[in-house]
């Protein structure tokens, strides 16, 4: 039986000649990425000197200041202050402040390549496997981890492969794709699986529509989003001075949970409307409706591409009066050229403000915590909570019919067997068994513990 790109990936980063979905891996870390927002303040700093500990591989850690980049108060300066001081007393070379969002800059800088592991302190790090890389976002406890031991554990996604085939029509382009597959697998229902993309559609889609496509795919709960390495990646990746990697592309008999086909020629522009990002409709059926701001830019829609398509639609237009249009370039690099291509002037003339460069927290199992909670049940969860409350030493149990449980109820929890008792009602109801490695992390109070003994362990 072949393997998925995500699989073959994981297999090598964790030493192993073959790796399942399913499987729990502890896979070597090739890069990390932290933002000012969710990065070095929230207890990395502070914890990895109390646990002794110091960066596995300073020139494997990329740190971006960009959400509180240009700070509005003082605190935000504080912290960008603090991000950048810390980066250079921990020898992290690769420090980038006002350069723009986390992930265009990541890919800017030749800070991915192919076939790597790639982990970050933002919901959208999976915008690196437009590159072929497996990229995931983390919280901050978890990344603790990364930079003391440059490990991670992974469960290995199932893989949903959507495959588009056929030309786009003009007007349609990468995020009308990505809803189209959000529209079809639902808000949550790649939730810890990886997204695959491919078909005749991306042998001619540019990089910048690409990044769009496998950023988006968190917006369905992905863990990680994919697409194929090829020429259009080799060549993109060799004009960023980027050599070397592991290009892998699935085996035909690899096993995928599911298997969806769009005819990309029959697309037109889509909208998600409120309040979920699956609620997809064409454009069309929602014209009329009025609006009182646009937003163009950050990491899912600011590149070249996006804005020079803008340009071209507002050239020698106003926008309509009582409407905001705010643009805010993916990064400085883009910016300036834009600016000298006069693209930014265009979208300027025709009323849009354009602004500057710059862009899954970990305060809900935080608060868990803090109110002295050990264990959750739930039908679901999203990926990064549930594997925040694990890191944090709070058990997050799935099972399907929490609707029979009733506030007050008594619940016995067989981990082992996947079996919660309601001793209250006398039912019996199936829940996911916990791994034994996933007990261990909590019964050690989460992952700081945990790595405490191991650090003093093999001091």
């Amino acid at each position: 039986m072949g393997m998925t790109i995500s699989e073959k990936i994981l297999a090598r980063a964790s030493g192993q000649p073959s790796a399942r979905a399913g499987d729990i891996v502890w896979a070597k870390v090739d890069k990390a990425m932290m933002d000012d927002i969710l990065g070095l303040r929230v207890e990395i700093a502070e914890k990895l000197k109390l646990l002794g500990a110091k960066i596995w591989d300073p020139e494997r850690v990329t740190i971006i200041s960009d959400h509180y980049t240009p700070p509005a108060n003082a605190k935000q300066a504080e912290i960008v202050k603090f991000t950048r001081e810390w980066a250079a007393d921990n020898g992290v070379e690769h420090y980038y402040e006002f350069a723009g969002p986390c992930h265009q800059v990541m890919v800017e800088q030749g800070r991915v390549a192919p076939g790597e592991v790639v982990v970050g302190t933002d919901s959208h790090t999976c915008t690196y496997g437009a590159l072929g890389a497996f990229a995931t976002g983390i919280g901050s406890t978890e990344m603790l981890g990364v930079l003391a031991t440059g490990e991670i554990w992974l469960k290995v996604p199932q893989t949903i492969r959507l495959r588009f085939d056929g030309a786009l029509q003009p007007g349609v382009m990468a995020k009308d794709v990505a809803l189209k597959a959000i529209g079809a697998v639902g808000h949550n229902g790649a939730t810890y699986k990886a997204m695959e993309f491919c078909g005749t559609t991306f042998q001619s889609m540019i990089m910048d529509e690409r990044l769009c496509v496998a950023n988006m795919a968190v917006e369905a709960g992905a863990k990680n989003g994919l697409i194929p390495y090829d020429g259009i990646t080799q060549t993109y990746l060799r004009e960023l001075g980027v050599d070397g990697g592991y290009p892998y592309e699935s085996d035909p008999d690899a096993v995928y949970c599911q298997d969806l086909h769009f005819d990309a020629g029959s697309l037109e522009p889509l909208c998600a409307c409120p309040h979920e990002v699956d609620n997809v409709a064409p454009v069309r059926q929602v014209s009329g409706v009025a609006i009182h701001q646009a937003y163009l830019g950050s990491c899912t829609g600011g590149r070249y591409h996006d804005l020079a398509q803008a340009a071209a639609l507002l050239r020698g237009k106003k926008i309509a009066k009582g409407i905001r249009l705010l643009v805010s370039p993916a990064s400085r690099e883009i910016w300036e050229r834009c600016a000298r291509e006069g693209i930014l002037t265009s979208l300027s003339e025709a009323g849009a403000t354009v602004l500057g460069s710059g862009s899954s927290r970990e305060t809900a199992p935080l608060t868990l915590r803090a109110l002295g909670i050990k264990t959750i049940v739930a039908q679901s969860y999203a990926r990064i909570f549930y594997r925040n409350c694990i890191n944090l030493g709070i058990l997050a149990v799935e099972c399907a019919g929490t609707g029979s449980i009733s506030e007050g109820d008594q619940l016995e929890i067989d981990y082992q067997q996947g079996v919660i008792h309601d001793r209250t009602t006398g039912e019996e109801l199936p829940c996911d068994p916990i791994p034994d490695h996933i007990m261990e992390l909590v019964a050690r109070g989460g992952l700081v513990e945990y790595l405490k003994e191991r650090i003093q362990k093999n001091a």
